[in-house]
């Protein structure tokens, strides 16, 4: 197993948890995805998998839903 977290911008609402929540969990390998929401801030998402992630596909993912990776917060 591999627990990444994310940095996401652009999330105000739980319909936007759910958007990028429903967007990773169609990656392949995704287990579980939280969210400690962060309205118009810097949102940190965790995501298990199980394997690490390639972060083009998680900043594919988010991209789809609406949001954008923040930079300086990807996969720790």
């Amino acid at each position: 197993m591999s627990t990444a977290r994310w940095a996401v911008s652009g999330m105000t609402c739980e319909h936007c948890v759910r958007a990028v929540t429903e967007e990773l969990s169609a990656l392949p390998g995704v287990r579980d995805v939280a969210v400690a929401l962060v309205p118009g801030g810097s949102s940190t998402v965790t995501v298990t998998s199980d394997a690490p992630l390639a972060a083009d596909a998680v900043r594919e993912a988010v991209d789809e839903a609406g949001y954008a990776l923040d930079e300086a917060g990807g996969g720790r």
